[in-house]
């Protein structure tokens, strides 16, 4: 089967609802039509009732079985039920008016309806930019215990081929414990895609062939993953040639499990790991699925502004398999 074969099939039945904040969009009225046609997950889509059924109309949709909420004309029970858990949630740190503004923000109402169990996760970022989706997930559903940053994972598709990177979306720069956090959870999703991860942390140095703080980070970041979770196969420091091909990998870092077998790969920076995707993406032909945002209590999904109908619909699917 194909990967998003693979994962239609796990999501399909299980009922999952995934918002959608940017409802007007084109693009993800396209995706959330074809998601509830296939029976794969049921879409809410917010925005104004009447823009959407403009962009259906315009574009040959039929939305008669989508849910479509318009937050200007929420109930006003629910809307009650849904300040005071922000009130609550966000104690001593907005006051009231601020609060009621916040609300009326598609990005914090559709990370409310989240966070109070009324949909399984969300996708955004067609619209928004990643501050706009990322500040409510971290103010409202917040991180899981345990971990201190989230993450973002591009998915790195190519015929049979699929390999995990990160972060190549969120945090500018990494010290080994975020690096060591990053490692840990793109495992796990390397995991939700089929993957066996075998972990590189990534440098300019493989075991000690340069010196530098820089190396230096990274070698302690692998230590602190066999630390966090002692069976997971990581290695590090590992320049790529190294941790890709085996060859390579058994000339700089003999007995590595991982040198030369690698298929999660952890960049020591944002500035790297963009860098990186970005080449494989455009010099190696491979399709870059993401980002996948890593480490939240609850799947919410950040879509590039320059994403398709078809990047949409991938990562809604990505985002209700991450909720099994």
């Amino acid at each position: 089967m194909e990967l998003f074969d693979e994962i239609a099939a796990k999501v399909k039945g299980t009922g999952k609802t995934i918002v959608f904040p940017e409802g007007e969009d084109k693009r993800i009225l396209g995706a959330a039509v074809r998601l509830q046609n296939d029976g794969l997950i049921k879409p809410i889509l917010l925005g104004t009732r009447a823009e959407i059924e403009k962009t259906a109309k315009d574009n040959g949709f039929d939305i008669a079985d989508l849910t479509i909420i318009d937050p200007t004309e929420y109930p006003e029970a629910d809307k009650k039920a849904m300040f005071d858990a922000l009130l609550e949630r966000r104690k001593g740190k907005n006051t009231p008016e601020q609060i009621e503004e916040m609300l009326k923000d598609v990005s914090y109402f559709g990370t409310m309806l989240v966070y109070m169990g009324k949909a399984d996760g969300m996708v955004s970022g067609a619209v928004h930019s990643t501050g706009s989706t990322v500040r409510p997930a971290l103010q409202i559903v917040k991180t899981k215990l345990g971990v201190h940053r989230i993450s973002g994972a591009f998915l790195m598709i190519k015929g049979d081929q699929r390999y995990i990177f990160a972060d190549c979306a969120i945090n500018i720069e990494l010290d080994a414990p975020t690096m060591a956090e990053v490692a840990v959870q793109s495992a796990k999703t390397a995991k939700l895609f089929g993957i066996d991860p075998k972990v590189a942390l990534l440098s300019f140095s493989t075991k000690g062939s340069a010196k530098g703080d820089m190396v230096t980070k990274v070698a302690d970041a692998t230590a602190k993953v066999h630390e966090m979770d002692p069976e997971l196969p990581a290695d590090g420091e590992l320049q790529f040639d190294a941790a890709f091909v085996p060859a390579v990998g058994e000339l700089k870092a003999p007995g590595s499990k991982v040198a030369g077998h690698a298929n999660v790969f952890i960049f020591p920076s944002l500035e790297a790991g963009n860098i990186g995707y970005k080449i494989a993406q455009r010099f190696g032909g491979f399709t870059a699925v993401g980002p996948i945002l890593q480490g939240l209590n609850a799947p919410i999904a950040d879509l590039s502004r320059g994403c398709s109908e078809d990047d949409a619909y991938k990562v809604a699917l990505i985002t209700a398999a991450q909720a099994l």
